[in-house]
This record gives C-alpha cells, structure tokens and sequence, in this order.
C-alpha cells in the first residue's frame, strides 16, 4: 500500500469539498451557464467522460468522482445521450480554490470603550472605539463542462462560486445527487437535436 505525502492528502481533501460547491446553488447561490451558438447539437448522440474529470488520476478514482459519474449519466442519458467509447461528446468537471481572508470594521459593542454598556451613544469624532474582525475562509469555483469530442471545443459549461463549508463530508453521495441535476437543469439540449429545448429558446 502506497503512502500519500502531505500534499497528496491535501488534494484528496480539496477534491472533497468539491460536495459544498456542487450543492451551493441549494442555498440561494447563483449558477452561471452558457452554450456555444454556433455549434451543432444535432450531431451529439454519446458522450464519455475525460479520464481526469473531477481531478482524478487515470488510475485513480474517489468516491466523489464515482458519484458524479453516476449523477451525469443519470442527466444525460435522461435527455436521450448513449454513453459510448467513441463518443461526440467528453465531460469534464473540476474546481479551483482559493484561500480568502475578509476584514470588517465595525462599531464597538458599548461605544466609547464599553463604559456605555449600549444604552447610548456618543454625537462621534472622538473616543470612538472600533472593532476589527478578520475571518479566513476557502473560496471554490466549480464547472461542469460538455466538449465537442473532436474539435476539442467547449459548447456547454455550468460555473457556481462559493464557500467550502465545513459540513462538506457529511452526506456525500446525497449533496451530489441533490447538486448535479441543478447544474443540468441549464443545459439547453436533448440528444441530436440542433434547437435548444422550449425553456431556453431566446
């Protein structure tokens, strides 16, 4: 049994909080989505995925790509895509993520040094106590990308941002099943058809 180095450990925890951003767009968070005009989705049949989706290596998979995996082809196959070994279509998703530090200033509890007790407060300009918070927190980009198998060109991606959150461990497989379909939700097509479904007809 191989020994994963510190950093090895580190990517296997990040590639898990992909869960939180997966789900974010459940509380209120926004999912940017777009499509490529000018391609042609009539000839989009099968699809596949990349062999490193979700950050994977090729002879490596955690069970958060698993479940993905199992959540994609619940999305595409439910819009008439065969999952095949020659496919028109390969899926992608990942993450990148960013340690963020937030500072906020605000007035201090009691007012001039605490004296006050908040009952009352001062006309300013002087003895005007201040407190400053300063919070560490994990930012993640999420994507899910749909690519035209052989001119190797994006035509669909889903993208959400937000905070890992603590709680990303628990409940897994449930947080990638309730997020995926959100994500798929935007995706304007069903197996060869070139006309993007009545939803999202401009």
């Amino acid at each position: 049994m191989k020994i994963r180095n510190a950093k090895g450990i580190k990517n296997a925890l990040l590639l898990l909080s992909l869960a939180a951003l997966v789900t974010a767009c459940a509380s209120a968070q926004k999912i940017d989505s777009d499509y490529d005009r000018g391609a042609d989705f009539s000839k989009f049949k099968t699809y596949n995925y990349f062999s490193d989706a979700g950050g994977d290596k090729a002879n490596y998979q955690s069970l958060f790509t698993q479940y993905m995996i199992v959540a994609i082809d619940r999305e595409m196959q439910s819009r008439g895509y065969v999952k095949s070994p020659d496919p028109d279509l390969l899926v992608n998703f990942n993450a990148n993520f960013q340690d963020k530090t937030k500072v906020t200033t605000s007035p201090a509890m009691g007012g001039y040094y605490g004296y006050r007790g908040g009952y009352y407060g001062g006309w300013g300009g002087y003895g005007m106590a201040t407190e400053t918070h300063v919070s560490q927190y994990t930012e993640g980009t999420f994507n899910i990308d749909i690519v035209d198998a052989r001119a190797k060109q994006l035509v669909w991606e889903a993208v959400t941002v937000g905070r890992i959150k603590d709680d990303t461990f628990d409940d897994l497989e449930a947080k990638v099943n309730e997020g995926v379909p959100k994500f798929f939700s935007w995706y304007p097509f069903i197996a060869g058809q070139s006309a993007p479904t009545e939803a999202f007809q401009e």
